[in-house]
């Protein structure tokens, strides 16, 4: 090279000559998306599923959210749809007059 221009610095660890393939930049990579457990085992399970995506192509990922979605949808219908206990009985009702004897 001249003088006037110096030589780009060699990165560590790469010889000269030798280059790596580079990277792809259309392949799946891990988003790195933590998910927090809910404490739901159905739920967690639907979160944990998300990571399918990871290692799928962009045109994959409808299929895996979308059926993340319906099972969360159907979870969240299962909880309307279990019984609702009996209230418990409340004890600051008036007592019942006992007075009215024939």
């Amino acid at each position: 090279m001249s003088d006037l221009m110096p030589e780009p610095a060699a990165v560590p660890g790469e010889q000269e000559g030798t280059a790596g393939p580079a990277p792809d930049p259309a392949a799946p990579a891990p988003l790195g998306v933590v998910r927090t457990p809910t404490g739901n085992a159905e739920v967690d399970a639907r979160l944990e599923r998300l990571a399918d995506a990871d290692h799928l192509p962009a045109d994959g990922h409808i299929e895996v959210y979308e059926d993340v979605h319906r099972g969360l949808r159907d979870a969240l219908t299962a909880l309307d749809a279990r019984p609702v206990p009996a209230p418990m009985p409340s004890y600051n009702k008036p007592m019942p007059s006992y007075n009215n004897r024939s």
